[in-house]
């Protein structure tokens, strides 16, 4: 493989890297691919996460909702569960979280049965973090100061990853705001700080 495909998959970053560094991969790359490699399963793996658990129907407020059960059992909903998402990121990973909107505001507490939240329940502490890329962030700096194409290749991956995963929520939610840089604009704001890469001013970004 002398060069990736337009649209490489993960597999192919990784044969990539491996002809790149002669069999030898970086352990920092082998962290941050292999946490990169479950949000890109994040959908068809087996195991249970935030994210998946949102989509579940049986925990929407139907009555809030204007929703019904079809005669085949299915849910159905006149609006869409309002939400806000963040971009959280600290000194080794990156977190999409979750808020739902009460009354025009994102909630930040647990919530049972209330008649102005989209959901049954929500518990801030299992489902306001969707899902967590970890080791990304030493990965960023460590391809901006000595990375190569597949390492660059592999943030680019992870960025797309992550925007695939919210636009799939757009289906479903009505996102009010998404706050924080993503991986792209993340990047892009480290990089005017090269060459110190000073991380301070960028985490836990908050509005």
């Amino acid at each position: 493989m002398s060069e990736l495909p337009n649209s490489p998959t993960l597999k192919d970053i990784n044969a990539y890297k491996r002809k790149l560094n002669w069999g030898e991969i970086p352990t920092i790359y082998q962290m941050a691919a292999s946490s990169i490699g479950e949000l890109d399963g994040l959908l068809t793996h087996g195991f249970e996460s935030a994210y998946k658990d949102l989509f579940n129907t049986e925990n929407w407020n139907l009555s809030y909702l204007d929703g019904s059960k079809d005669n085949s059992g299915n849910i159905l909903v006149k609006k869409k569960p309002t939400i806000e998402l963040r971009h959280v990121y600290c000194e080794n990973n990156y977190e999409l979280h979750c808020y739902p909107i009460v009354k025009g505001e994102r909630v930040l507490t647990q919530l049972k049965d209330d008649p102005h939240c989209p959901f049954k329940l929500w518990q801030p502490e299992i489902m306001q973090m969707l899902f967590r890329v970890c080791n990304i962030v030493p990965m960023i700096v460590f391809t901006f100061e000595r990375g190569d194409k597949a390492d660059m290749q592999l943030i680019k991956f992870a960025h797309y990853k992550v925007e695939e995963h919210i636009k799939n929520l757009t289906q479903s939610f009505d996102i009010r705001k998404i706050q924080g840089y993503n991986i792209a604009e993340f990047c892009k704001e480290l990089f005017k700080r090269r060459p110190d890469f000073h991380l301070e001013n960028l985490l836990d970004i908050e509005e």
